[in-house]
């Protein structure tokens, strides 16, 4: 009998019991997955692992889960593609010229541009404040907008990807806030995209690409799973060959000289749609290509995302001579690209020896 005269039932004790466990187990059992994912990664020896739950919570500290991160660059992508698209229709791009390429051709900047990269970067930067953010587009200093994400993982990363913990500073995010700007100015619409990156110790290993005028977006994580498929046949005698509109008359000849008049040269902008041109992209106005090939310098913004999209699905993107890319160090890549899938891409390395000549032109 309690001090009051009101007697205790066991049963009671028992259920209240019961729900304070659950609710202690709801409440910590993230934390503690996270101890063990940390501790399996080898974080466990006294190196500032005491603070994990907080770091996986929140996306900073030492620790960053990548699935998260998938998911969050996901969501700014096609936040971004949002602003993309409104700037389009509403015909208020405010174009701008903002210096020339290697080439001599005049690179431009719109106002879709600037806004599609300040909903990305902030809302990525939110959310993982511990990871280096490349851009390719100014971030201005003095802009302290603080751009929410509300954490949620769609259901089809769930699905497939488990949680994967690596340290925060082994992590360099690439964002192309908008690729194909010259044909966005042109309103050739179906070549623009937003994309993210993340690249572990320099390998892509998270790509996402989306299309804003059509809400379509391929995104794949290394290791883990994607929601895009290679396609079903290619042509590695006679390929049809992806190119920049401004490169057709380059590659053209080195076609001609490799494989005779049998090849095909599909010449569109954006190196993201290219990418998408070699998967199972489920839209008529998608090109489909076996191989892209880019000869000139290019940069990493442009090509990281494609990148750790084809290597998640078994594809492949070097330099013309075979190296590998790497993803941290200076924001470009000097010695042109070579992308296929399915196709033995070593050998079509050793059969076009004389684009790596072409990229120093």
């Amino acid at each position: 009998m309690s001090p009051m005269g009101i007697r205790l039932s066991p049963l009671g004790v028992a259920v209240f019991c019961l729900l304070g466990l659950g609710v202690l187990y709801h409440l910590y059992s993230g934390f503690l997955a996270g101890r063990f994912a940390f501790f399996m990664l080898g974080g466990g020896g006294g190196d500032g692992g005491g603070s994990l739950g907080a770091g996986v919570a929140a996306g900073g500290g030492g620790v960053v889960d990548l699935r998260e991160l998938l998911a969050a660059s996901v969501a700014a992508a096609e936040k971004g593609g949002l602003e993309v698209r409104r700037v389009r229709e509403g015909n208020v791009l405010n174009e701008k010229a903002k210096g020339k390429t290697r080439e001599g051709a005049e690179e431009k900047m719109t106002s879709g541009d600037v806004l599609s990269n300040r909903k990305m970067y902030y809302l990525l930067k939110a959310a993982f404040p511990g990871v280096q953010i490349n851009t390719e587009e100014h971030v201005d200093a003095n802009d302290q907008e603080i751009i929410s994400w509300d954490r949620t993982i769609p259901e089809a990363i769930k699905s497939q990807i488990q949680p994967k913990l690596v340290q925060a500073d082994s992590v360099t995010v690439w964002i192309d806030p908008l690729d194909a700007t010259q044909e966005y100015t042109e309103n050739l619409r179906q070549y623009v995209t937003t994309m993210v990156c993340a690249a572990v110790n320099g390998k892509p290993v998270i790509g996402v690409i989306h299309k804003p005028f059509s809400g379509y977006t391929a995104w794949a994580m290394v290791d883990g799973g994607s929601n895009i498929k290679p396609r079903s046949s290619y042509n590695e005698q006679t390929p049809t060959i992806i190119v920049s509109r401004s490169h057709e008359g380059k590659v053209r000849q080195l076609a001609s000289q490799t494989f005779g008049n049998k090849s095909r040269i599909l010449s569109a902008g954006g190196a993201g749609y290219k990418v998408l041109s070699l998967l199972d992209v489920p839209e008529t106005d998608q090109a489909k290509a076996d191989v892209y090939i880019h000869v000139t310098y290019i940069k990493k913004w442009d090509i990281c995302a494609g990148n750790a999209v084809l290597k998640a699905l078994g594809g492949q993107m070097t330099t013309l001579a075979g190296k590998e890319i790497s993803y941290t160090g200076s924001d470009g890549n000097e010695d042109g690209l070579l992308a296929s899938i399915n196709i033995d891409h070593r050998a079509l390395v050793e059969k076009l020896p004389a684009l790596d000549k072409m990229s120093q032109n």
